[in-house]
């Protein structure tokens, strides 16, 4: 049973949708959703720095952008189960045809917009550790003031919080925690430091029509697969402000039989987590497309 799942917000690097836009209609595609959203993700994908890149409301909708494009790359397939991390949610979303490209598109620009602003308000991070027990971490992190905002399993949690205490996260780690590493992200996602982009998302988010999902999706908030299309809308809309358990849905892969993963663009971190956490389970990561040839073969043999 093969998952498609998609990445979230700090797995952009500076070009990396160069190589997509090389493939016949991808330019063209791209920029109708740059005209549709007011913005150029063909600038941002392509010749943006990192600090461009960085900012929430290019981030997001470039990586939704680049999702579903090298997605629709691979050719009509079926995979057993789709979710992404965080605004990767969205993008899966579309993989499931809860909501149409565009509007998914549509619907990361606002959420975009609405976190970049909350995240002016404080200036606010977010810093993953890797290793340590979660029993431990947790209650450290929230002895901080810290909110533990991504439980990813396989050893990683990613804190988030003002920069005080992040810096204070550097000199006093959680007892078996090796490293922490500061993500290249602008805010505190996932954390009570997005409430006020909750009610700009839910407004957005009454505009839209949403189908139920054509296969099963699995929900950030608890691993959870959901089968009806409002609701995916609504925990898409709750999740901004609230933890994502990636370690819980990993969890439902693996329950509902998994044998092979595979990461669209811009492809590494799930796949990553994936090697540790669910052994014997094939991966692979979209990064350009010379992949594509390997990730139709996966899915020939697994979908």
């Amino acid at each position: 049973m093969l998952v498609l799942v998609a990445p979230g917000q700090g797995a952009q690097t500076p070009g990396f949708l160069t190589p997509w836009l090389e493939l016949p209609g991808a330019a063209d595609r791209v920029a109708a959703w740059s005209d549709a959203i007011g913005l150029d993700l063909a600038h941002y994908g392509t010749k943006a720095d990192a600090d461009e890149i960085r900012d929430t409301a290019v981030a997001q909708p470039l990586l939704v952008a680049a999702g579903i494009l090298s997605a629709a790359a691979l050719g009509d397939m079926t995979p057993g189960a789709v979710a992404g991390h965080s605004v990767g949610e969205i993008t899966a979303a579309a993989f499931a045809g809860v909501l149409g490209d565009t509007a998914a598109l549509s619907l990361v620009r606002k959420r975009g917009l609405a976190m970049a602003e909350a995240a002016a308000i404080t200036e606010t991070g977010m810093s993953a550790l890797l290793g340590g027990d979660p029993e431990v971490t947790v209650p450290h992190l929230q002895k901080l003031g810290l909110t533990p905002a991504n439980v990813n399993g396989a050893g990683q949690i990613v804190a988030a919080g003002t920069l005080e205490q992040l810096a204070a996260l550097n000199e006093d780690k959680p007892e078996g925690v090796r490293k922490v590493v500061a993500l290249k992200v602008a805010g505190a996602f996932h954390t009570h430091h997005m409430a006020p982009a909750v009610d700009k998302l839910a407004a957005a988010a009454q505009e839209l029509t949403p189908a139920d999902p054509n296969v099963t999706y699995v929900s950030n908030r608890d691993g959870q697969a959901v089968t009806g299309g409002a609701e995916i809308v609504e925990r898409l809309v709750g999740q901004v402000a609230n933890p994502v358990r990636w370690d819980l849905c990993m969890q439902t892969f693996q329950e509902l039989g998994v044998t092979a993963l595979l990461e669209v663009c811009p492809g590494g971190t799930l796949t990553g987590l994936a090697k540790r956490a669910l052994p014997g389970v094939q991966t692979l990561a979209l990064k350009t497309p010379d992949d594509l040839d390997a990730a139709r073969e996966l899915i020939a043999e697994h979908a």
